[in-house]
Order: C-alpha cells, then sequence, then structure tokens
C-alpha cells in the first residue's frame, strides 16, 4: 500500500528519466535490456525523444490560471489526467506482482492503464483488483484462437481491447542477445550469475513469486496458458501472425463488443483502415523504438492522423517523458498519451511507491506547465499553443 511519503529510494527523484539509473542497477542485465532496449541501432528510440525537442510550445501571459483542471473523457470514462501506462510485457519480472502493482497504481490515481498480452499475472486477477483496466492483445491468423481470447477478455470483465498490429514477426534479438535476454529465458551460468549478483531482486521479486505463486508463465498469450517464463526447451509462440490482416480486425470488431484501439500505426491510411474496420481509437506508436528501426516518430505524423480521423479518439506513445511533451502531444491533437519505460522502472525502484511517485511527477509538470503556458483546461490546448521549429519567423518589422 503507498503511503504519501516518499521512502528513500525516491528521494533522489526528481523526473521519470530519474529512475532509469536504480532500475539499471536493481535488474538482472537481461531484464533491463529487454524494458530499455530498442530496435538495431536504435534510431528510432533515440528519434522518438528528439522529435519532442522539435517542437516548441508558444505561452500565453496575463492569463487567470487559478482553476486548472487536467480531467480528460475517453470512451464515457473521465480521468483525472491525461496520461496513462502503456503494456509492457513481463512486468511481474521487474516487481513482485509488477501488473497487478501498475494497474493498482493507475486506478489510485484515476488514469488509463493497459496490461500486456505478454503479462505473467492472470488477467482475471489484474482485472478484478483494478477493473478499469484495458487490455492490450497480440493476436493470431487462427478464428478459433482469437475468438478463444476474447470470450476469456470478455469474461474477465475487460471493456477496452487494445490490439496491438506492428509486430507481424519477432524484431532483431540482436540487442537482447547482447545482454543475455530471450524469451523464455535460458538457464545459464550467466543468468544465474546475474541473479545472483542482484539479491534484492533475486529474493524480493522472483524468489518471493517462486515461493508464493510458483513459476511464471506467460499467462494471457493466448486463452491457454502459455510457456513458463524460464525455460531450456520451449518458445514463446510467436506463429500464425504474418498473414494477420484488416479482415481479421474487423472479425475481431464483430465480436468483441466493448471498445476497440488498434496500436501501432503511423500512417494516415492505416488510421483510416482502422476506422474503417471499426476501431473506436488508434495509438499512433513505433512500439516505443523497439520494431523496425527508422521508423517515423509518432510525433511528426500525429497532426495528419487526427486531421484523417476527426472522429476517432488518436492517442500517441513513444518517448513521452516530461508534462511539456504531454501538452505538446495534447496541442497536436491526442486525446491522451501513454508511457510505459518510466512506470516499469518506478516499480522496479521502489514498487506500488515507485509508480505512485512517477505518476505523481508527471501530474505535477502537467499542472505546473498549464499555467506557465495560460490555460485552465485541455481543450483550450490548439495549435497556435506549438510549433515546429522550422516555421518560427521573425515577428513583422524585425
Amino acid at each position: 500500500m503507498s503511503t504519501s511519503r516518499p521512502s528513500r529510494a525516491l528521494r533522489r527523484i526528481h523526473s521519470l528519466d530519474d529512475f532509469e539509473r536504480p532500475a539499471r542497477g536493481r535488474l538482472p542485465r537481461p531484464l533491463f535490456s529487454y524494458i530499455s532496449n530498442g530496435a538495431d541501432n536504435e534510431v528510432s528510440l533515440r528519434g522518438n525523444r528528439a522529435a519532442f525537442d522539435q517542437y516548441v510550445l508558444m505561452p500565453r501571459m496575463l492569463v487567470d490560471v487559478s482553476r486548472r483542471n487536467q480531467q480528460i473523457e475517453l470512451f464515457g470514462q473521465r480521468y483525472d489526467a491525461p496520461f496513462g501506462i502503456s503494456p509492457v510485457g513481463l512486468g511481474a519480472m521487474y516487481a513482485y506482482r509488477g501488473d497487478l502493482l501498475l494497474a493498482g497504481a493507475a486506478a489510485r490515481a484515476n488514469i488509463p492503464a493497459v496490461l500486456s498480452g505478454a503479462s505473467l499475472t492472470r488477467l482475471e486477477d489484474v482485472a478484478k483488483a483494478a477493473p478499469g483496466t484495458w487490455f492490450q492483445a497480440y493476436m493470431p491468423g487462427d478464428a478459433a484462437r482469437v475468438e478463444a481470447l476474447l470470450e476469456r477478455v470478455a469474461a474477465a470483465g475487460y471493456r477496452v481491447l487494445v490490439l496491438t498490429v506492428d509486430l507481424p514477426v519477432s524484431v532483431n534479438p540482436e540487442n537482447y542477445a547482447r545482454n543475455g535476454f530471450s524469451s523464455p529465458l535460458r538457464p545459464s551460468l550467466s543468468l544465474a550469475w546475474q541473479g545472483v549478483s542482484h539479491p534484492g531482486w533475486l529474493l524480493g521479486t522472483f524468489g518471493r513469486t517462486l515461493l508464493r505463486h510458483g513459476m511464471p508463465h506467460f499467462e494471457n498469450w493466448r486463452a491457454e496458458r502459455g510457456a513458463p517464463i524460464l525455460s531450456s526447451t520451449l518458445e514463446k509462440d510467436l506463429q500464425a501472425r504474418d498473414h494477420f490482416n484488416w479482415t481479421h480486425v474487423r472479425q475481431i470488431r464483430d465480436l468483441w463488443k466493448g471498445k476497440l484501439v488498434v496500436k501501432g500505426l503511423v500512417r494516415w491510411q492505416d488510421a483510416v483502415l482502422a476506422r474503417d474496420s471499426g476501431a473506436d481509437g488508434v495509438i499512433v506508436s513505433n512500439h516505443g523504438g523497439r520494431q523496425v528501426d527508422g521508423s517515423v516518430s509518432p510525433l511528426h505524423v500525429l497532426p495528419g492522423i487526427v486531421k484523417a480521423v476527426p472522429d476517432v479518439a488518436v492517442m500517441m506513445d513513444s518517448g513521452v517523458r516530461r508534462g511539456s511533451d504531454v501538452l505538446k502531444a495534447l496541442s497536436m491533437g491526442a486525446r491522451c498519451v501513454f508511457a510505459g519505460r518510466p512506470f516499469n522502472y518506478a516499480a522496479a525502484v521502489a514498487g506500488a511507491r515507485g509508480v505512485d511517485h512517477a505518476i505523481g511527477i508527471l501530474r505535477s509538470e502537467i499542472h505546473r506547465n498549464m499555467a506557465l503556458l495560460g490555460i485552465n483546461r485541455l481543450d483550450e490546448l490548439d495549435g497556435t499553443l506549438v510549433r515546429h521549429v522550422s516555421t518560427l519567423h521573425p515577428s513583422p518589422g524585425v
């Protein structure tokens, strides 16, 4: 249970970026690699952050900003902040019961959180602990298996399904392999040493999980239980996704009675196809730079997608780290933004208190920056308050 008094681990944490270094020290190298690494040369990973630096805010002055409110409405639900927690796999390996921990923190703060299909805690347990959580799935192109998973998700009470579509095949494992990560993890002397040399994680996270719940498995990859996280012989099921197409999305729309969000789009043409296939929302994303290296940064294409599908809830992720990032994205048309890495680092560093602290940091930055920008409500944000640096010109007569 979280308290308002910061723990010793959090006293030097003043921004979301501050969580990364202590998380690196806390986690075994393979697990830290899984969260932190991008694809190939990590051009997209760096580009996602650089994109925010290419846009500048245009503050208004002498505005009464004493009535600031950062609430948003999304899919009929009122949230207390315009950001949420992205789905990141293996959450229960970074912190004890990490999937529950992240969803619970989001519920306390009344922000959206998305449970990953690559999570290690049964989706039913997460829904029971945090009923408003969204569920993210990587669907196979097999109608029977799709229907079975959707029935399970619906029966658990999920109302928003996030369909991730930007990984038809496995990503290049090059950077993971350099750091000893595989899925499932392979027993080895090197892996054993990583555990022994990180006793806080070994006893507090992995050992505690083994003692109380047994070996973690991929619980939500399909309707049936998946592979264990640690195995010398098994492979995670990544097959039968390379032929997944818009026909399958329309089939899912027919089966799923809740809200449907398509995640992983960077082209406005695909956003139109998503809308025409029945999607209620899209998340503009390049998978946090973990997909194809060199992919365009979502922020650059966000305005074009918003313009193309004004009748769809357009959201975005990839590279969000500051309250000013959130306000830039909202000024460019996003209804909500998501971040994954920093909240998982926070869970690794200080558990529930860490995630609460991370959420509080971002909320306070937004609250402060709304005043500095000259607005009281997020619906006041528009294209006049953010500019690309290339469009800046001297004032008339200068």
